[in-house]
């Protein structure tokens, strides 16, 4: 189990570099989309923990 894994985040791995070498456009445009999530629900915690205290 811990060798399959290993062999799963290995080939994840190679597969983003992959991505990055042949499409880097494309790979800056899900990075950014990426973020904008992690900012969105950052910014919704934020709000729910603001109307708590309210």
């Amino acid at each position: 189990m811990v060798q399959a894994k290993k062999i799963s985040l290995y080939l994840l791995a190679v597969f983003i570099l992959y991505t990055i070498i042949t499409s880097p456009d494309r790979a800056a445009e899900l990075v950014q989309v990426g973020f904008e999530g992690i900012s969105s629900a950052a910014q919704g915690v934020g709000d729910f923990m603001t109307e708590l205290v309210n």
